[in-house]
Formats: C-alpha cells, sequence, structure tokens
C-alpha cells in the first residue's frame, strides 16, 4: 500500500514532531516537518507531498505567503493546503465545517482524530478555487481579521509584528 505523503510546516518543533509520530503510527502517511517556513517551498518539491498541512501565523515567513508560492509552483499548485493555527477557536472551525473564508482549517491544538479527518477529506477534493495571495500589509490584516475574534487578532498582531 502507497502511504500519503504529507508536508507539514510549522515554526512550533514540539508540536510537528508529535504531529508527525501521530500520522505515521497510523501507517497510512509518509511526514515530513519543515520548521522553517522559508524552507517550504524547497521541501515541497523535494518531498512531493499529497497534502500540505501549514501554520498561519510563523515568524519570517507568514502561512499565506507561503501557500502563494506553493500555488505559483507550476508542480505543486494543485497540492491540497490545509490551515493550523492557534488564531481561531475550534468552536469556529466547527461552525463553518472546517472551511473559513474558503480555506480548510483545523485549530490548534487539534486532535489526532481532527487532524486524520480533515487530511483524508482533503486527499479527497480539489484545491480551493480562491487564488491564494501574497501578504503584504493589509491583506495579512484582512486575513487575519477573517479568520479570528477580535482578542485573537490582538494576540497575534502583539506577537508578530509583520501583520499590520
Amino acid at each position: 500500500m502507497n502511504k500519503k505523503r504529507i508536508l507539514v510546516v510549522d515554526d512550533e518543533i514540539s508540536f510537528t514532531r508529535l504531529l508527525k509520530l501521530n500520522l505515521e503510527q497510523t501507517n497510512d502517511y509518509e511526514v515530513r516537518v519543515e520548521n522553517w517556513p522559508e524552507d517550504a517551498l524547497t521541501a515541497a518539491r523535494e518531498f512531493r507531498p499529497d497534502l500540505v498541512l501549514l501554520d498561519v501565523v510563523m515568524p519570517r515567513v507568514f502561512g499565506g505567503d507561503v501557500a502563494a508560492r506553493l500555488r505559483a509552483d507550476a508542480v505543486l499548485k494543485a497540492t491540497p493546503i490545509v490551515f493550523f493555527t492557534a488564531a481561531v477557536s475550534k468552536t469556529k472551525v466547527k461552525e463553518q465545517e472546517g472551511v473559513i473564508r474558503g480555506y480548510p482549517f483545523l485549530a490548534k491544538p487539534a486532535s489526532v482524530e481532527e487532524d486524520i479527518d480533515q487530511t483524508e477529506r482533503r486527499l479527497t477534493k480539489a484545491p480551493p478555487a480562491r487564488p491564494i495571495i501574497p501578504s503584504t500589509g493589509k491583506c495579512v490584516s484582512s486575513f487575519v481579521d477573517g479568520i479570528t475574534d477580535a482578542p485573537s487578532r490582538e494576540r497575534t498582531a502583539n506577537r508578530h509584528e509583520f501583520l499590520c
């Protein structure tokens, strides 16, 4: 049986180690982790994932920018992406059936069952029709505004100055 290849891009090393371990224990997935968002495109080109699990808020490179780079690559543009973030509540994700502003989302921390469920759903669906636009100024603020509540936005903006 061919294992599905998943690239996890997140700056939290302990989170990615645990996620990799949990997914690989199912024997259904081969997981590669990239903790440096600026290296995600190179990792994806080498690994050729079936799915990318991507953190939204990371230092140095915003997750939306990583997604835009993946979408701009001729080989990777159809690879499904599921966003991970602690900036949105599990309640909001559940209310929106796992899709916020047209993008598939998981709220951190997610259970192994939630990870696998969202992974399997995205592996059987086409990527979203909406283009993923690189973040610059207002775009980043607008994207974060659309996925978070006011207190989460304030915490996120205070932690990461590049978010308008």
